[in-house]
């Protein structure tokens, strides 16, 4: 095989700097075309870039005719007027250009040469661009020929399923049904859905449609009730249009319990149909025992309760547990454990190797039973992220994505396992900006989002997210310590109830001059190695800061990753040690 011109990296960070563009974050299916021709050439799969493959896994078209339906043709036309558009303006200084030559779609990656001195031959840049301007003024006199009317996705929202049953213990179904027709749906091809941590954030709440459809940013809203008595199961649903309040659909279910999952399945035809829309690629139909679904409702429960994947998971992992026991073959109980797993892993308390392994067996079960579970394969790129095999790791999240894009969950994983820990922080912080797309009431997602834009030492931007997150002081003081506010960064430290606060309290007293007090506070912290190395770079000690982060390293690659790209350590950067601590927690070079 020839080796390719060009750097797999810097393509694959070319390919993010153009998905976060103006010209591609309005086309979903655009986007969804391009990363899938990038992702599949990089692998050395070009045997799966023709039309048929290109048609089943972009478009969910399953029963695709080349002579009937003309949608992959007439899409990659559409995709090479949206990349001249691309690099005629915002891309026009990019160091990777990607083209997609007419006959094919096999891409081309094209290294940008650097601009040459003065009487020395031309680079490419210097001819490509000017006829890529051109023709994107031509295709712009024919937009109206070659560009969708509306490319954008169709936004919806389902609220959670009101409990008719008088007693609350029984919420959980309805909160755990609500959550299953969310991935149901989300998985659509056109439609854009918001996650559950947003969607719940209205359970229980008196709803003004409208309000609700602008604070979550759709045009359709899902709602409805649900009663479960002894075996029966009576579901009410309908589809509301925001803007007029104009119901499109209803439907109206009186059945057994085992007929669950066919009723969300009808439930996911009768948006489809009321939309518009093509069904695509959906979820494998289950079956199971009403008795392992219970079960698995419950977890989910717990999860959506808890409104953070770190809490209630011992309870979840329970719960999934029997549910395995009751139906060994049940392929989502194996996914939310090995999710719940993953969640534990990333806690002070579980960071005991028995996780990871578990985790990494219901991974492998889950996606043995399903290959198509989205959930699975994030577990997977957690567990080898933790091994430091960051090729599979990426691999996995980008197949997660891939299987579900609009889970906020697959993006916040792939940012915060894969790419901050690597320190490609600008694309962690994309995955982010694009989890909160489909979650933007969640708290994790805006607290995360700040952390990330601490990172990129874009203080005034992570000012904005702190006070959506759950910890609104901690968040802020770090982002007002980054922008050299240290007496503001100090009171709103020491007003935090966050133990890994009082770290920051330390960092900033030291920054403060204050050492004395941010020694006292590092010895309290001897049996938290993270967090008394803060107090040690505050101090500015190179030495004792070293040393502790040395004993992290059994912690693995993804906390020391991540750790290296807080402002707080850039005192570290370019010291000769720093080579061998990366080298130690598994980070390549």
């Amino acid at each position: 095989m020839p080796t390719p011109d060009y750097e797999p990296q810097a393509v694959r960070q070319q390919l993010e700097r153009a998905l976060a563009s103006a010209n591609f974050v309005r086309s979903e299916r655009q986007s969804r075309f391009l990363r899938f021709v990038v992702e599949r050439h990089l692998e050395g799969r070009d045997d799966e870039l023709k039309e048929s493959v290109i048609a089943m896994e972009v478009f969910g078209n399953r029963d695709y005719d080349p002579k009937q339906d003309s949608i992959v043709r007439t899409e990659a036309g559409r995709l090479r007027s949206r990349l001249a558009q691309y690099y005629g303006g915002p891309g026009s200084g990019d160091p990777v250009i990607f083209e997609l030559p007419k006959g094919g779609y096999v891409p081309v990656f094209r290294q940008v040469e650097v601009a040459p001195v003065q009487g020395k031959t031309p680079s490419r840049r210097l001819w490509l661009l000017p006829a890529l301007a051109g023709c994107a003024l031509a295709l712009g006199a024919l937009g109206w020929l070659l560009l969708p009317t509306k490319s954008a996705p169709i936004t919806i929202a389902v609220l959670p399923l009101q409990n008719l049953n008088q007693d609350p213990a029984s919420d959980y179904f309805a909160d755990g049904l609500t959550d299953e027709i969310i991935r149901n749906l989300s998985i659509i091809d056109g439609l854009a859905v918001r996650s559950q941590t947003s969607s719940f954030a209205f359970k229980g709440k008196p709803r003004n449609l409208q309000d609700v459809g602008k604070q979550l940013a759709v045009d359709y809203i899902l709602e409805g009730n649900v009663l479960r008595s002894g075996q029966q199961l009576r579901i009410n649903a309908q589809l509301v249009r925001v803007r007029d309040d104009v119901t499109l659909w209803s439907g109206k279910y009186d059945k057994e319990l085992t007929d669950v999952f066919a009723i969300q399945e009808e439930i996911s035809h009768g948006i489809v149909d009321g939309l518009r829309l093509k069904l695509g690629r959906g979820r494998r139909r289950y079956e199971t025992s009403l008795e392992a679904y219970d079960l698995y409702l419950r977890a989910r429960a717990v999860e959506i309760e808890n409104l953070s994947p770190l809490s209630g998971t011992d309870r979840a992992i329970s719960s999934y547990e029997e549910a395995i026991a009751k139906d060994p073959t049940f392929a989502p109980a194996y996914a939310g454990l090995a999710l719940a797993y993953a969640y534990r892993s990333g806690t002070p308390r579980g960071e005991q190797e028995d996780d990871i392994t578990k985790m990494r067996v219901a991974a492998e079960k889950a996606i043995q039973l399903d290959p198509l579970s989205g959930e699975a394969h994030i577990a997977l790129g957690v567990s080898q992220a933790r091994d430091g095999q960051w090729e599979r790791s990426e691999k996995s999240f980008r197949r997660a994505i891939e299987l579900d894009p609009n889970s906020s969950m697959s993006h916040i994983y792939c940012a915060m396992y894969y790419f901050l820990p690597l320190g490609r922080i600008e694309e962690a912080l994309h995955q982010l900006l694009v989890a909160e797309k489909s979650d933007p009431l969640s708290p994790q997602v805006h607290g995360l989002l700040a952390h990330v834009m601490i990172s990129a030492q874009r203080y005034d931007e992570a000012a904005i997210h702190c006070p959506k997150s759950t910890n609104s002081n901690g968040c802020l003081g770090r982002a007002r310590l980054g922008q050299g506010r240290i007496a503001e960064a100090i009171q709103l430290f020491g007003a935090s109830a966050s133990a890994a606060d009082r770290a920051h309290l330390g960092h900033a007293l030291a920054r403060a001059g204050r050492r004395e007090e941010a020694e006292k506070l590092a010895a309290t912290l001897a049996q938290h190695p993270f967090q008394q190395a803060l107090v040690f770079s505050g101090l500015g000690d190179k030495d004792r800061t070293f040393e502790v982060l040395n004993r992290m390293t059994v912690l693995g690659p993804v906390r020391i990753g991540r750790t290296l790209t807080y402002p707080e350590f850039a005192l570290l950067r370019g010291d000769p040690r720093l080579k061998a601590l990366r080298k130690n927690a598994g980070l390549p070079e």
